[in-house]
């Protein structure tokens, strides 16, 4: 594997000021004011993973994916090379705004700046969040994942998982041509949505706690048309979550219980489906544009509706108690 994870994002922008009040007060990052007109927020003891720059075009983005080290990178960039991919070594001025030791830059064939770096900085202060939050799951996970139009998938596929060394999770051919790329135990860091434009529909960012992705969810509620698609449950990932409007032309996930794949058993899956075990109402619109498929339902059917909770050890308690009911479900 080369990519280890998402390590940081990048967004082009002038409106900063919108963006720190979200990325703070909606979301739960701490916010890092750089100075000439840049915006950097951070998730947990990394120096910033998210990156509002004011010089950047409105819309352009870069995103930043962590290898081991030195040789890493330097693999990686000859593989590129040799495939006819252009690569930048970039100097150590961009390296020391990226708070990382090693950087380089290319495009994958949709035309997204993509950059590769090791060494990130970690902060000399213990991560405070912009709201009182359990915390962001990240670490060996990375930032989390992005989800991105490719106008085609027969380029972008082959692009991500033989030269970058991603591994499909799952796909799906129908009513939308899809596929989850999974770069380390997280169920996907990016997934490729085939569609006539290319270009970023969301992050998704997950916490510790499931009260922190509710309480999250009233905050949403209480500003009009700020919630894109209801609390619901993926069938894939079996994240927990919902969708919100940025202050620019993307989307946040807002999430929790993310399942983990196991490379050793796991194995790719096809799709049968869009929809959610429940919820979710609006994010087929938000993917599709021209919703479901009349023969497509948006719902599957009640019998594969379940699946157990992904919990890490603290936090959730077990119950006592014998139910002959639940007993005999589970029998």
């Amino acid at each position: 594997m080369t990519i280890q994870g998402l390590g940081y994002l990048g967004i082009g922008t002038d409106r900063l000021d919108d963006w720190t009040h979200f990325a703070a007060n909606w979301l739960g990052m701490q916010p890092v004011d750089r100075g000439a007109g840049v915006r950097a927020f951070r998730m947990d003891d990394r120096k910033q993973r998210l990156v509002i720059d004011r010089s950047l075009p409105e819309g352009q983005r870069y995103f930043g994916w962590e290898v081991a080290d030195a040789a890493a990178l330097d693999v990686l960039a000859a593989r590129l090379e040799g495939a006819g991919v252009a690569v930048r070594r970039e100097p150590a001025a961009l390296a020391d705004q990226r708070f990382v030791s090693g950087l380089i830059s290319f495009a994958d064939p949709s035309g997204n700046r993509l950059e590769a770096f090791h060494g990130a900085q970690i902060a000399d202060e213990p991560f405070r969040p912009g709201r009182s939050i359990s915390g962001f799951r990240t670490g060996p996970l990375g930032m989390g994942h992005v989800v991105l139009t490719v106008t085609s998938l027969a380029a972008s596929l082959p692009f991500y998982c033989d030269l970058l060394g991603f591994r499909v999770s799952d796909y799906i051919r129908a009513p939308i041509n899809a596929y989850f790329l999974h770069a380390n135990p997280r169920h996907h860091s990016v997934a490729l949505f085939e569609a006539p434009h290319a270009g970023m529909h969301h992050l998704m960012v997950e916490l510790f706690s499931f009260d922190d992705v509710g309480q999250g969810y009233d905050i949403a509620l209480g500003e009009k048309d700020r919630i894109v698609a209801t609390l619901g449950r993926h069938p894939n990932d079996l994240v927990t979550s919902f969708y919100v409007h940025t202050p620019s032309d993307i989307l946040v996930e807002y999430g929790w219980g993310g399942r983990e794949v196991d490379d050793a058993t796991w194995q790719p899956m096809e799709m049968n489906s869009v929809a959610s075990f429940w919820g979710h109402h609006g994010l087929f619109e938000a993917v599709a544009g021209d919703g479901p498929a009349a023969d497509h339902p948006m719902s599957p059917s009640p019998e594969v509706q379940r699946a157990p909770l992904q919990v890490l050890e603290g936090n959730y308690q077990r119950m006592s108690g014998v139910c002959p009911w639940w007993d005999s479900i589970k029998r």
